[in-house]
């Protein structure tokens, strides 16, 4: 039996100007590009809002294996990320800290990182959040130290050419994908299943260095305000118990000890907060059972908000972080602290 021919089809190409039908499908993302970036613009986005993450905060870490060994290092949460102006702190010491303090996490790793660092022999602050300090999980940003250790090349330039287009679009703000803004179309949801407005929306605003303050579309949007402040209604709990407290201490003293064994210091700075979420941290963590027994056994500076007249009534407009005005006036008053009670300190700071 001879062998049949294979057939083929044909593909008929519809006869057209591909030329022109290029220039417009160019010009109409072009439109669209442009819609959408106007678009997030009036909603209060910038160019220049680098954003934050993980890869940013690799870069910040490196500072340290690369700067001399009187750096200073930042590490906490989010309020101390939030309320400390690096500009202004270096007009007033000639020293610029190196910002390692991330939103939702335990700061404990991260001075044991630099405790254990035997190139590191500098200044230490530690934002102070007890509920989050003073725990047993790392929090939201649990794997940052390990991301920092092995980062690839790969990672590295996605990061560098996702900063190079964050300073001239806004758009491309994490907080506002069009896949987050549909997610967050609020729809009734099954009785206690949480939803993405139970989530933590942009709150803040990252320039160079990871500087960060609080988005002013959270002073003066009451809508983004109150959400704000429901999510943190969420940060309920049973009080720290004891042997967490006795554990905690034990660790920091440790860390603190292995630090100034190389000449360094470290500082602990208790941010504001105010309103329920005040009321609750006092509930789980009482002052007297962990902040006091922090300080007085460690043997550390404390600067705690409360202690301070000019610190006591700032403005915290979604009760847990400073606006970018009182964060300015926030961190001169610690500043001036550290500058008076440090030693570390007070030995670097430039004549006259």
């Amino acid at each position: 039996m001879p062998a049949q021919k294979p057939t083929f089809y044909e593909r008929h190409v519809p006869d057209i100007r591909w030329g022109r039908t290029l220039v417009l499908c160019l010009f109409l993302a072009l439109v669209g590009f442009t819609a959408w970036e106007t678009g997030m613009r009036s909603l209060g986005l910038f160019p220049g809002d680098l954003g934050d993450g993980q890869g940013h905060w690799a870069v910040e870490r490196r500072k340290i294996d690369t700067s001399d060994q009187d750096a200073v290092a930042i590490v906490g949460a989010s309020r101390i990320l939030f309320d400390t102006d690096l500009d202004l702190f270096k007009s007033k010491t000639g020293l610029r800290p190196v910002q390692l303090a991330l939103p939702g996490t335990n700061a404990r790793p991260f001075l044991e990182d630099l405790a254990n660092d035997e190139d590191f022999s500098g200044l230490v602050i530690v934002g102070i959040t007890e509920v989050s300090y003073f725990r047993e999980g790392l929090g939201l940003f649990h794997g940052a130290l390990d991301y920092y250790r092995t980062e690839s090349p790969s990672r590295r330039i996605g990061h560098r050419i996702y900063r190079a287009l964050s300073r001239h679009l806004a758009f491309i703000d994490d907080g506002y994908g069009l896949t987050t803004l549909l997610e967050r179309i609020r729809l009734e949801e099954r009785s206690g299943v949480k939803g993405p407005y139970d989530d933590v929306w942009k709150i803040s605003v990252a320039g160079a260095d990871r500087k960060t303050w609080l988005w002013d579309r959270i002073e003066t949007d009451t809508y983004l305000r109150d959400h704000a402040r429901y999510a943190w209604d969420d940060f309920r709990g049973d009080p720290v118990s004891t042997d967490i407290v006795d554990t905690v201490i034990d660790s920091t003293r440790r860390d603190i000890l292995k630090i100034r064994q190389r000449g360094g210091e470290v500082v602990f700075i208790r941010p504001p907060s105010a309103g329920p979420v005040l009321v609750n941290e006092r509930l789980r963590a009482p002052r007297s059972r962990v902040w006091d027994r922090l300080i007085a056994e460690t043997g550390a500076v404390g600067i705690h908000f409360e202690d301070y007249p000019a610190t006591r009534d700032l403005e915290l407009p979604e009760w847990s972080h400073l606006s970018r005005d009182d964060a300015r006036i926030f961190t001169e008053v610690y500043v001036d602290v550290m500058m008076g009670r440090v030693d570390w300190l007070r030995q670097r700071l430039p004549e006259g």
